[in-house]
């Protein structure tokens, strides 16, 4: 039997070990072989290239950040992970999705790219990717 993300957690919570309400608000940040990791065991990845000097990396973050305090189902539908344009902007996961800058969000479930939005920061255009996600 395959363990889920979610199983993870919720074991976890119920050892006392880690809260679920701020597990479901925290980004995961990535290292190399994550995302594949997540999308082999059968989870959607919302995928967040940022990078902390960009003013539109911020902009994205709080609307993302909002959208998921709003709805728990964007939580439990998909897994959030955070890339560091700065460390792993060049690197396997960037080069092998033909990630064109930071400021990226990109939605993998599968083999499958559902979406992608470049240096938009308009919330109905981050909700529309993320409700891809929750399908």
């Amino acid at each position: 039997m395959t363990t889920t993300r979610r199983q993870i957690l919720l074991g976890a919570a119920a050892l006392g070990l880690l809260p679920v309400a701020r597990a479901a608000q925290a980004m995961i940040d990535y290292t190399p072989g994550l995302v594949q990791a997540w999308l082999a065991a059968g989870e959607t990845v919302f995928v967040d290239f940022s990078a902390t000097w960009c003013s539109t990396c911020r902009a994205q973050g709080r609307v993302i950040e909002a959208l998921r305090a709003a709805n728990p189902a964007y939580d439990a539908a998909m897994t959030f992970v955070k890339v560091d344009w700065d460390t792993h902007g060049t690197g396997e996961l960037s080069r092998a999705l033909n990630i064109p800058r930071r400021s990226t969000l990109v939605l993998l479930r599968g083999e499958e790219e559902l979406g992608r939005i470049v240096a938009q920061t308009a919330e109905a255009d981050i909700r529309a990717l993320m409700d891809l996600g929750l399908g």
